[in-house]
């Protein structure tokens, strides 16, 4: 046999046999290891309920079924968490950051006590994307086109509080559709901004598509409220009973209006990232971001999660999370808009 062709056949045969050892080296890491979640919030609640439900399935399909545990580091809206993950856990694959999307958010608009780079962390997946929002309105009011929605003036519309989703994306609907001097009045519970719309102490407010939906489908199919318009997150994905209704970018007059809204449309649509702190072995990162993609297209996951969460699961693996956060905006103007919209002052001119 001639050397080149002894080198390739003993080549063959050298990684033949390593083969299988690698395989083995994969299946049996986490083998009698323990996993910690570490959430970046305090325990309770629904974002406890939706880390929960990908634990169950993490352990189905983590090979080697390792121990996880549960673990807590609640503070500056999520900085803590994520500024420990990223500074102080050791990247050997034993602990997994169960993080909230204010991480993404907090670093792009630069704001204070954020020392982690989002760019850096290593994203394994999310079990809720699809997070759309309206805008309706009291039906005593009679706004039923966009018309007379843009005719009427100082609307009240209810939110949480100054910075919440709900209020910010009731002042992005106002500031794109064009309503008239609108009131933004927080302070309410999600619940009590039902139960003041319809004794009429509010006139409208934004909220979650599939939540108003879900809790209040009269609303719709009596029409005791006037729906106007969606912010669909991420873009394409509706709901199939609101698609007559327009999307916000449809009101848009410059891309920096629709670089405004991808911006908003990005911080929703990361949903509860699970990720993974800078240098985690590769070898380590590969065999978790298996697990996600078969989370993602588990069957059972979605009944389990909706059961236990009461909401609709979502998924995402790893390659469609890291997409999401590298196309979020970074540009200045733009973040210093939606950080207007996002305060208690008046909306910016346009």
């Amino acid at each position: 046999m001639k050397k080149p062709q002894f080198i390739a056949v003993l080549a063959v045969i050298i990684l033949g046999g390593s083969l299988p050892a690698l395989a083995d080296a994969q299946v049996n890491f986490y083998e009698g290891k323990t996993i910690t979640l570490l959430a970046t919030r305090a325990a309770g609640g629904t974002s406890d309920l939706r880390t929960r439900a990908v634990l169950t399935f993490l352990k189905k399909h983590i090979p080697g079924n390792p121990n996880i545990v549960m673990a807590y580091m609640d503070g500056g809206g999520g900085r803590k968490g994520a500024n420990h993950l990223y500074s102080s856990v050791k990247p050997d694959g034993l602990t997994i950051g169960a993080a909230s999307g204010t991480m993404i958010s907090l670093a792009v608009m630069g704001e204070s006590g954020v020392n982690y780079d989002i760019d850096k962390f290593i994203y394994l997946g999310t079990p809720d994307h699809e997070n759309s929002n309206v805008i309706y309105t009291r039906r005593e009011l009679g706004l039923d086109t966009i018309e007379k929605l843009r005719a009427a003036s100082g609307l009240r519309i209810g939110a949480q509080s100054v910075g919440a989703v709900s209020y910010v994306a009731g002042r992005m609907f106002a500031y794109l559709i064009g309503l008239k001097d609108a009131k933004f009045i927080a302070g309410y519970t999600s619940l009590e901004i039902d139960a003041a719309l319809t004794q009429g102490e509010l006139d409208a407010r934004a909220n979650n598509a599939i939540s108003v939906l879900r809790r209040n489908p009269e609303w719709l199919d009596k029409k005791l409220m006037n729906f106007h318009s969606i912010v669909e997150v991420p873009k394409g994905e509706r709901h199939p009973r609101l698609v007559h209704l327009p999307e916000i970018e449809t009101f848009a007059r410059s891309e920096r209006e629709r670089r405004l809204i991808s911006l908003f449309r990005g911080f929703r649509a990361v949903g509860s990232p699970f990720i993974l702190p800078p240098g985690t072995p590769k070898d380590i990162v590969q065999i978790l971001e298996a697990a996600f993609r078969r989370i993602a297209k588990d069957p059972e996951f979605p009944v389990y999660f909706h059961k236990l969460v009461a909401d609709d699961a979502s998924p995402l693996g790893p390659e469609e999370l890291k997409k999401i956060v590298a196309d979020i905006p970074r540009d200045r103007e733009v973040i210093d808009q939606l950080k207007q919209l996002s305060g208690a002052g008046p909306l910016p001119p346009r």
